[in-house]
């Protein structure tokens, strides 16, 4: 029977770690405080936002919310953000993806202080986790290697694969488990022989984009399977990348969807704004 990853019991074990951390920083007159910047009233993202703060407010952290209107211009928006980047207040700064297409997400991005980056989107934090210096990571990739750990599944030495490219997940993911000594291939669009390639992981991180795409035929006996992907299927209901019911009896460990990777997200962004509020403290 293969272990079913539990990213729901183990995003609420983060959270509480992180409740207890920020009661103690808060005994010392240390405060952490995130400003989320959400342009437009996207709905998905409405949701995202509001999930953040919730997860603020069970932490204890402090979150600014700035909700402008669609029609913000660039100029507004990095106005707000050199603002933030100067109160020594705020410790993170996030600005929700995707923003209006009038906009540049790329300058918006490395506009934000690699100090407050606590989505771990700008290039500074990108190079530094290729370098193995200090840095915040990837939420959504950070959030995976903690569900293994914490599940007592071991990278090292194990055949990772990675399918999806991404600057948000593919590729972090593939740079962390290598940090973690796993031996990484990336694969893409472009993969020959993309089935072969799936059938020899050990760990196989499912980052496609398409729903249930991964059956049976592509993972190996006793692997473990993370889905990354998220879809609404003909019947309104959530799936992965992963076809779950197909794929679940062959491996040794998966994650659902929902309930697998999605609540890591959000634990490591709060887990990446304490780790600023530390650093801006020279803790």
């Amino acid at each position: 029977m293969s272990l079913r990853i539990d990213g729901k019991k183990i995003s609420s074990d983060i959270k509480e770690e992180l409740k207890e951390q920020v009661k103690l920083l808060k005994e010392e007159g240390i405060s952490v405080c995130l400003a989320v910047i959400q342009v437009g009233n996207d709905p998905a993202s409405s949701v995202y936002v509001n999930n953040k703060k919730k997860a603020c407010a069970y932490i204890g952290i402090e979150s600014q919310a700035y909700e402008l209107p669609e029609e913000t211009t660039q100029e507004e928006l990095l106005s707000l953000i050199s603002r933030l980047n100067k109160d020594d207040h705020v410790n993170g700064i996030l600005v929700q993806l995707p923003v209006p297409a009038h906009m540049d997400e790329k300058e918006i991005i490395q506009a934000i202080s690699p100090a407050k980056d606590v989505d771990g989107f700008h290039p500074q934090s990108v190079g530094a986790l290729s370098t193995g210096e200090p840095g915040f990571v990837s939420c959504t990739p950070a959030g995976i290697i903690q569900l293994l750990k914490r599940s007592g599944i071991s990278i090292d030495g194990k055949d990772c694969v990675v399918v999806g490219r991404s600057n948000i997940v593919g590729k972090p993911m593939s740079m962390l488990l290598l940090r973690e000594n796993g031996t990484v291939t990336i694969c893409h669009s472009h993969t020959k022989n993309l089935k072969e390639v799936c059938q020899r992981a050990d760990i196989l991180v499912a980052a496609i984009g398409k729903p249930k795409f991964f059956d049976d035929s592509y993972v190996k006996d006793g692997a473990v399977v993370i889905d990354v992907g998220i879809h609404r299927n003909e019947e309104n209901k959530l799936c992965g990348d992963v076809d779950y019911d197909k794929v679940v009896d062959k491996v040794s460990a998966i994650t659902p969807v929902p309930g697998g990777v999605g609540p890591m997200t959000i634990a490591m962004l709060m887990n990446n704004c304490v780790e600023a509020a530390l650093r801006m403290n020279n803790r």
